[in-house]
């Protein structure tokens, strides 16, 4: 089954015909993503890959009918209102690949997906996937293998390695989700620790998180509910050597006193049930030793 999507999600593109929109497009396309529209101001009436391109998002769904996701590809200064427009034409899940948006802006932003009851991954995010149906976003398309594991993290790069792991290890996925770095995000741990609690195809969960902010511990309590519902939960928490009060990579990935700190989120998940490793590489070994010990104990 997976979360968020699947082959049948109706996908637009916003920003489709600019380098990174275009060049994301057509592998999104090649992994079989119904795209059914792209949006670029003063390019609409134009086709890519025979996807109709429009100039608002209000013309594309009014010529295709409704659509279920919107994929960002605007820069930064614009972003913002692309992502409300989305709202505000019935798109209930927007992915958002820009990163340098504006804070202030993204409040805004926050108070339209509230009032319009949407659902958005990023910014600053590879996006999501469930593998086998429909990739939104930039996860390359080479990692993804069918499966039983849900992935949920907060970086992209090293969850592109875990993901060609569990695929080496005939593991593979069931969803991917690419939570994003920066301090004010969409979906969290805690959301998407939910939703692969009630889907059926994922067996097992890897959490990726880092350093700053309280998401990890947030997540805690749902991480309890998979561990008795015989789902394993394998966490890694990145930037474990990050000096306090220091910025390493991510807007979000900051220590400030306690809060944010890795040991803490680490007491929490163990806490919880979670499997806190050390390095990636362990984490198929780690998933199939779990799973055994369930099927044993059945």
């Amino acid at each position: 089954m997976g979360i968020l999507v699947d082959k049948t999600t109706k996908v637009l593109v916003q920003g489709i015909t600019g380098k990174e929109g275009s060049f994301h497009t057509q592998r999104m396309l090649e992994y079989g993503t119904n795209i059914v529209a792209g949006v670029t101001p003063y390019k609409g009436g134009q086709n890519f890959q025979n996807i109709p391109v429009f100039n608002t998002v209000s013309e594309a769904v009014k010529k295709i009918g409704p659509i279920d996701a919107s994929v960002i590809f605007v820069p930064p200064t614009l972003a913002a209102q692309s992502i409300i427009e989305a709202c505000l034409n019935g798109i209930k899940l927007i992915v958002v690949i820009t990163e340098g948006i504006p804070q202030h802006d993204m409040l805004k932003v926050h108070y339209y997906l509230r009032k319009y009851g949407c659902k958005m991954v990023g910014p600053n995010c590879p996006g999501l996937a469930t593998a086998g149906q429909s990739k939104i976003g930039i996860i390359p398309n080479s990692v993804l293998e069918p499966g039983i594991v849900g992935l949920v993290s907060r970086s992209g790069t090293i969850s592109y390695e875990i993901l060609k792991l569990l695929k080496d290890s005939g593991l593979g996925q069931s969803s991917v989700v690419g939570l994003g770095g920066d301090p004010l995000i969409g979906l969290r741990f805690k959301d998407v620790l939910e939703m692969f609690l009630e889907d059926e195809q994922t067996q097992a969960v890897v959490m990726v998180g880092e350093i700053g902010g309280s998401d990890e511990e947030d997540a805690a309590p749902v991480v309890s509910k998979l561990i008795k519902k015989n789902k394993p939960v394998i966490a890694f928490i990145a930037g474990r050597n990050a000096p306090e009060g220091k910025r390493m990579g991510h807007a979000g990935a900051i220590i400030m006193g306690k809060s944010g700190k890795p040991e803490y989120k680490i007491q929490k998940l163990q806490e919880a049930g979670a499997i806190v490793v050390d390095t990636i590489n362990v984490i198929p070994k780690t998933i199939l030793q779990e799973l055994s010990k369930i099927n044993v104990g059945k």
